[in-house]
């Protein structure tokens, strides 16, 4: 029998993903929702507690008291300051030696996971829970890329492995090899609405997103869904183009089926 599992869960959709799978196969599960970040619907049917972000110790607390052995880090969470995070004695004590301030987000993340496992849990990435969510490489719907879409795509991955370099994000928007957005710590939801404003004429650019360089994948893989693809839209771009086999794609169908509606191409790509 599998472990039960713990997920840590922060905002969207992947939390609930990993509860449908759990369920599906039959496997415990229980949810420890982080305040602020998880929404209290995606906890409503499944065991679950609350956290805020900076009670380390309370969320140890229940985690264990809930015999959680394996643990997946799943959703998003925005970085707060650290006075707001209002860290307990055991958060406090994990800055200490990590370094708050000197820790771009993945490398948060990273010692986060490191964290876990000192204190005896597997941490699992949600790939390994979700495999037929990973993004293969070609065009999901009907469309495809152009040559000059092409050439955004690879504009688009030259810049994002900079910035990925930095840890500041994973994605970036180009059109006609103009770069019209970075992500960084808003978010990709974010960066695609900043990008509204700044469209050129002509044809619509491409969102690019790809892993971090070195990035923990089992805290923060690159994640597209219909939000992503609707936003795209709502943008003015002409598609979506995201690292095959480090990313993400939940809901695939609904996917396929907004960007075909749309118009916009969905491809994932090898990143040389």
């Amino acid at each position: 029998m599998a472990a039960k599992l713990g997920i840590l869960a922060g905002s969207g959709s992947l939390p609930r993903r990993l509860i449908e799978s759990c369920r599906a196969a039959g496997r415990e599960v229980f949810v420890l929702g982080l305040e602020g970040e998880a929404e209290p619907e995606t906890l409503a049917d499944v065991p679950h507690g609350w956290c805020r972000l900076g009670a380390a110790s309370a969320g140890l607390d229940l985690l264990r008291a809930n015999q959680v052995t394996e643990l997946v880090l799943a959703g998003g969470v925005r970085r707060p300051s650290l006075a707001s995070l209002r860290p307990d004695w055991r958060a406090a004590k994990f800055f200490a030696r990590v370094g708050y301030r000197a820790l771009g987000d993945d490398g948060l993340l990273s010692a986060v996971v490191k964290e876990f496992e000192r204190e005896g849990f597997r941490v699992v990435g949600a790939d390994e829970l979700l495999p037929a969510a990973s993004l293969g490489e070609g065009p999901l719907g009907r469309l495809a890329p152009d040559a000059e879409a092409a050439e955004d795509i690879a504009r688009g991955l030259a810049v994002a492995r900079a910035i990925g370099a930095l840890d500041i994000g994973q994605a970036v928007v180009v059109q006609q090899g103009l770069v019209l957005g970075v992500e960084a710590i808003e978010g990709t939801d974010a960066l695609l609405r900043r990008c509204a404003g700044l469209r050129r004429d002509g044809h619509g650019g491409v969102l690019v997103k790809l892993a971090k360089p070195g990035q923990e994948s089992r805290a923060d893989r690159p994640t597209i869904g219909p939000q992503t693809v609707a936003l795209a839209a709502e943008t003015g771009l002409r598609g979506i183009a995201a690292e095959a086999g480090a990313t993400l794609v939940l809901d695939r169908d609904e996917v396929i089926r907004t960007a075909d509606a749309a118009g916009l191409f969905v491809v994932g790509f090898r990143a040389p």
